[in-house]
Parts: structure tokens; C-alpha cells; sequence
């Protein structure tokens, strides 16, 4: 990191003090709050991508959400807290980059606070809430700076009433190589077909090396979850999907795979126009017309059920029906 953005409230915080040691080099630079940093306007997101700064902040407020409704893996009630805000890849479809005007990464330094919150939250018994923890970034990318993994993953283990999804498409997970798999945690990797992903998924993980990482957690006995979201009509999907889908199931124990779910590539209005400003000429944005539905772009909806078929219809073939989730 060349410039590291802190608050001063936080400036004597373990972590962050930590982090400024590992990171002496960097320009250090204080603010009052990471808003003035992050929300400044006329920012260029495609530009701060190439060399995005470090916020340190401290997270007010509600620090645990509910999730839109729908996005559900199974558990009685769902919930989505952020200790990031951005994702280090850069994946053309990412909404991110249609809500955030930075392309920074911003770090609330204040675990415990999160942890406070998520004990407020009390599950029915025998009936266990889900916490997400990938919604604004990606739970694992980064986790040689933001030891969260190293955190959250003891702390969910002590309390088996709460599921905690790490969803993610880092290979990094040492974390977890490092200790006995927590039953109440599932590993949720999003994956994309290789022709797909290669064209749209730009600094991430290959789906090879991906699902290298998921066969070497599924031996050690860490539950997966596999995150087929967006689901996206590109030329040839209707092989690169089922073939995809085979890869995985000739590879990985589908006894250890908690779910499964599907999402259509959507986007609101704005978010959508904005990114397209981006990157007008790439090719996700010219596979087929968007369409207005329901308040979003989206593709026309004969693509798009033929699609979310086509898909379940495969993953039928490997796994019950109960452990698919479609993510509307």
C-alpha cells in the first residue's frame, strides 16, 4: 500500500497501529472520517482501480443488516455485516463499482463491535440465523491484512446457533487449512465457467485453481457452498454451464456441499449506467439488449429463465433439490 487513509479516532487501535507498522512505508494520511476519502466526488473508479489506497475506519451505526429479501441459504432469518468495503478483483458484473465512486478499500478496525452486534441476535432454538460476510467485498481476499477470517472463524465456533458464510473467490485459505472445519461455517466460493470467467473476471482466481481450493477443503472437511451468481448468457452457455457443473461434481464430494445458489445478472438503472460509463466497450454489456424488469436491467426474461433452467436442471443430476437456492 502506497497511501494509507486513517481516522483519527482510531489511530491508536491495535489493529491499526499494526497495520502502519507492517506498512511503514506508506503515506499516512488522517482524517476525521473515512467519507471525506471514499465519497469525494468527481472520482474515477476505473482509474483508483489500478492503485487503490487503504481507508482505516472504525464502522458506526448498525454494523449487522438484514439481507434483501430472498438471499437465503436455508437458515431461519439472514443477515449481512461488511468489515470491508470494495473487493480487490475486478469483476466487470461487480456492483460495486456502479455504487461507490472509490475504488479504495475501506477496513473497520473495530471487530469487536461487530461481534457485540451479532450476539444481539438471538436465533429461535434449534432454528439458526445466517451471517454474510462477503456482501460488500470479499471475505478472504484480503485477509493477510484484515486477519478476519483468523477472527470470525473461532468466534462463530463457539456459537453453533449462527451460520457464518464466507463467500469469496481467493485461493487464500490458509486460515482454514490451519484448523478443524466448524460445521456452522460454509466456504462459498462464486464460480463462473473458465471461458467466462477469464473474459470478466479480471485479477481473480482462475475456476481451475478455485476449484483446486475447494477439492483440498472438501478433503480436510470444510462445508462448501457453491455460488453460481450472476448467472451470465454468454455465447455457448448452454454447454459451458452443464460441462462446468460436471468438472466440479467429478471432483468434489457433493456430501459436502451445504447449497447452492443461482442469481440472474440485474442491476438498477443507475448502478448499471454507471458502470457502463466505465467500460462501454466491454463485452458483458453486448451480449444481448437489457431490458427494464421489475425495476432493473436485466436480460430479456426468456434468456434468463432459460438460463436459471438450464442450471438447476444439471445441478439436479448431482444434488437434492432442497440444497438449491434461487436468488432473486
Amino acid at each position: 500500500m502506497e497511501v494509507i487513509y486513517i481516522e483519527k479516532a482510531i489511530k491508536k487501535h491495535p489493529r491499526a497501529v499494526e497495520l502502519m507498522k507492517r506498512f511503514h512505508r506508506a503515506e499516512i494520511i488522517e482524517c476525521e472520517r473515512f467519507g471525506e476519502v471514499f465519497n469525494r466526488s468527481s472520482q474515477n473508479f476505473r482509474l483508483q482501480k489500478r492503485n487503490p489506497s487503504l481507508i482505516l475506519a472504525e464502522k458506526y451505526g448498525k454494523l449487522v443488516l438484514p439481507t434483501p429479501e430472498g438471499y437465503s441459504i436455508g437458515a431461519s432469518r439472514n443477515y449481512y455485516f461488511s468489515h470491508m468495503l470494495n473487493c480487490l478483483y475486478d469483476c466487470r458484473y461487480c456492483f460495486l463499482q456502479g455504487m461507490y465512486r472509490s475504488a479504495s478499500y475501506v477496513y473497520f478496525v473495530n471487530f469487536e463491535d461487530f461481534e457485540q452486534a451479532i450476539d444481539t441476535h438471538q436465533p429461535d432454538p434449534g432454528k439458526p440465523d445466517c451471517f454474510f460476510s462477503g456482501y460488500d467485498c470479499d471475505s478472504l481476499a484480503m485477509e493477510g491484512i484484515t486477519g478476519f477470517a483468523e477472527r470470525f472463524v473461532p468466534f462463530f465456533s463457539a456459537r453453533p446457533d449462527k451460520w457464518l458464510e464466507l463467500r469469496t473467490k481467493s485461493v487464500n485459505a490458509s486460515v482454514l487449512s490451519r484448523q478443524e472445519p466448524v460445521p456452522n461455517i460454509v466456504v462459498a466460493f462464486t464460480m463462473t465457467p473458465a471461458t467466462i470467467a477469464a473474459e470478466v473476471e479480471h485479477s481473480a482466481p482462475s475456476f481451475a485453481k478455485r476449484l483446486e481450493r475447494i477439492e483440498s477443503l472438501t478433503r480436510q472437511g470444510w462445508k462448501i457452498g457453491l455460488r453460481l451468481d450472476p448467472l451470465i448468457p454468454w455465447p455457448g452457455f448452454r454447454s459451458l454451464y452443464p460441462d462446468m457443473i460436471g468438472e466440479i461434481f467429478s471432483r468434489v464430494d457433493g456430501e459436502l456441499i451445504h447449497s447452492v445458489t443461482l442469481g440472474p445478472m440485474r442491476f438498477p438503472k443507475s448502478m448499471y449506467s454507471r458502470i457502463v460509463s466505465l467500460y462501454p466497450f466491454d463485452p458483458l454489456f453486448a451480449l444481448d439488449e437489457m431490458v427494464p424488469r421489475e425495476g432493473q436491467l436485466t436480460y430479456p426474461e426468456e434468456t434468463e429463465n432459460e438460463l436459471v433452467s438450464l442450471v438447476e436442471e444439471t445441478l439436479l443430476q448431482h444434488l437434492p433439490k432442497e440444497l438449491i437456492f434461487r436468488q432473486l
